[in-house]
Parts: structure tokens; sequence; C-alpha cells
């Protein structure tokens, strides 16, 4: 089994900063892409931001400029960095990740548990 465990969430005033982590263990092989999404009440979840095992990464616009990924492959952990946060970012944000679990050596795509982001305007 693969487990992913998400921290760093929280409440923040508008402007501020938030780091959050995402944290793979269990029967990894190797981890291919991480990402982070977000789900707003009433709305779909979305893809905020991710990154490739080779470390190229996409961000959804609204974030850009503002939100960084990163990865430590030797932690097999992801985070995400948010800065100049705004309110219209609030939303619970959940990590994604693939990879190649063993003993199978398939690709798999794992969830985290979600962390609450609440931005006070």
């Amino acid at each position: 089994q693969v487990q992913l465990v998400e921290s760093g969430g929280g409440l923040v005033q508008a402007g501020g900063s938030l780091r959050l982590s995402c944290a793979a263990s269990g029967s990894i092989f190797s981890i291919n892409a991480m990402g982070w999404y977000r789900q707003a009440p009433g709305k779909q979840r979305e893809l905020v931001a991710a990154i490739t095992s080779g470390g190229s990464t996409n961000y959804v616009d609204s974030v850009k400029g503002r939100f960084t990924i990163s990865r430590d492959n030797t932690k097999n952990t992801v985070y995400l960095q948010m800065n100049s946060l705004k309110h219209e970012d609030t939303a619970v944000y959940y990590c994604n990740v693939k990879a190649l679990r063993i003993p199978t050596y398939l690709e798999y795509t794992y969830w985290g548990q979600g962390t609450q982001v609440t931005v006070s305007s």
C-alpha cells in the first residue's frame, strides 16, 4: 500500500503565506508526477500545480507568480509554497501522486486526505 500524509493547511489573512507538504510512503518503487489539486465549496476539483519527475512544472493561471511547487525525491515529498494568498484561494487542497508500486511496478494514482486552506479577506 501507499500512504500520503498532508500537512500545512490553516487560516491566514489575505496577502499571507502557507506551505503545504505531502509525504508519500509505503510500497513505492518510484514516483512520477506529483501535484496539488483544490476544491472549493460548490466547485469542481481543479489542478493547481504539478511537477514531473524531471522537475518540470505547470500551474493554473490563477496562481502563477504566487505559488511554487517543488519536490524532494529523497523524501518522496511534494511541497506547495503559497504566497500572496487571496480569499479565492480558500479550498481543500489535495496532493496527488502517480507512483510505480512494488511488486507490480505498475503506475497508480494516489490522493492525500486533503487539508483546509482558509484565507480571510
